[in-house]
C-alpha cells in the first residue's frame, strides 16, 4: 500500500524559497503521475501542480506560475515542490497525492484523479 509522507514546511518570511518533498514508500512512484495540493485556513483544497512519470508537467494555479516548480527524483522515490518568493497568500497545508490509473498526462480533473494522499505539511508565510 502506498504511503505518502510530506517534510520541508515551516514559518518563512515573505520572499523567502522553500522546497517541499514528498516521499513515498510501499510503492515505487515511477510509474505514477504525482499531485501538489494546497488548503489555506478556512478555503478549499486547489491543485497546483502535477508531474507524470515521464516529467512531463501541468499547472493549475495561476497564482503560483513562474515560481514553483514540480520535480521527481526516482532514485529516492520523492517528488518535490521548490517554492520561491513566497507571499502571505501562499500560506496553506501543502499535501501531494497519487493518481494510480495509468495516464499519459495529468488529468483535467487532478481532485478526482488523485486518490492516494498524505497528511500535508504545513507553510505559513509571515513577517
Amino acid at each position: 500500500q502506498l504511503q505518502l509522507v510530506e517534510s520541508g514546511g515551516g514559518l518563512v518570511q515573505p520572499g523567502a524559497s522553500l522546497r517541499l518533498s514528498c516521499a513515498a514508500s510501499g510503492l515505487s512512484l515511477d510509474y505514477y503521475n504525482v499531485g501538489w495540493f494546497r488548503q489555506a485556513p478556512g478555503k478549499e483544497r486547489e491543485a497546483v501542480l502535477c508531474i507524470t512519470s515521464s516529467s512531463t508537467t501541468t499547472n493549475y494555479a495561476d497564482s503560483v506560475k513562474g515560481r514553483f516548480t514540480i520535480s521527481r527524483d526516482n532514485a529516492k522515490n520523492t517528488v518535490y515542490l521548490q517554492m520561491n518568493n513566497l507571499s502571505p497568500e501562499d500560506t496553506a497545508l501543502y499535501t501531494c497525492a497519487a493518481d494510480l490509473t495509468p495516464r499519459q498526462y495529468c488529468s483535467d480533473y487532478p481532485d478526482v484523479a488523485m486518490t492516494d494522499w498524505g497528511k500535508g505539511t504545513m507553510v505559513t508565510v509571515s513577517s
